[in-house]
């Protein structure tokens, strides 16, 4: 049974890149920052949803749109470089790795952005499957993207690991179980996010791998 992974929230504490991202595109045009709280509220589902919702809660006009996507897509590449992890998930991959167990990526951040995070963290051969956001003609929660990384680490099910309402969407819609890291982008409390499994420190993943896959 293969074990894929969320990105933002879940590996990476990208949050504070993703509000600075965010910021300087307000920035560019004079616009008042928001607060990083605000910036919870518009991750999850990708970046057209992001800048919708970015455009909703300012002066930005709708017209302006295009701009606005090719400005923030530029900071947002800019801001990826300065990601970092949480603690415990090197530690994590090595053991999952040591169990034989295929783990892959599976996250709706665009592709461009997505490879300078891999690079920066060196991570360019972590996975066996790697789904960005653009990879495929849906994103989550739509469930073809988590099954398209299961087939590409050749098993047919496996564990989805995230942090958010849409992650626990998108294992709900491919019947597979949900495993919520407490500490990453969410909005609703811990328990109205459907799961089988959660945790707050990664050191504890293995074990739980174990136990579901047991």
């Amino acid at each position: 049974m293969a074990v894929v992974f969320d990105l933002d929230g879940t590996l990476i504490d990208s949050l504070p890149t993703i509000a600075k991202a965010g910021n300087a595109v307000l920035a560019d045009v004079n616009l008042q920052e928001l607060d990083i709280d605000v910036y919870r509220g518009f991750v999850g589902l990708g970046e057209q949803v992001f800048i919708d919702r970015l455009i909703a809660a300012t002066t930005l006009s709708v017209t302006d749109r295009p701009v606005v996507m090719e400005h923030f897509i530029k900071r947002y590449k800019e801001a990826s470089s300065q990601t970092d992890l949480f603690h415990g998930v090197e530690k994590a991959m090595s053991d999952l790795k040591a169990m034989q167990v295929p783990i892959g990526l599976c996250t709706n951040k665009p592709q461009a952005a997505l490879s300078v995070v891999l690079d920066t963290l060196n991570w360019q051969d972590m996975f066996g499957s790697v789904i960005a956001g653009d990879t495929l003609a849906v994103r989550k929660p739509h469930p073809e993207p988590l099954q398209k990384a299961f087939q590409d680490l050749g098993s047919t099910t496996g564990i989805y690991v995230g942090d958010s309402e849409t992650d626990a969407e998108t294992a709900k819609r491919a019947g597979v179980p949900f495993v919520l890291f407490t500490k990453g982008i969410r909005v609703s409390p811990i328990e109205d996010i459907p799961h089988d499994v959660a945790f707050d420190d990664f050191a504890d993943l293995a074990e739980i791998v174990k136990d579901l896959i047991s």
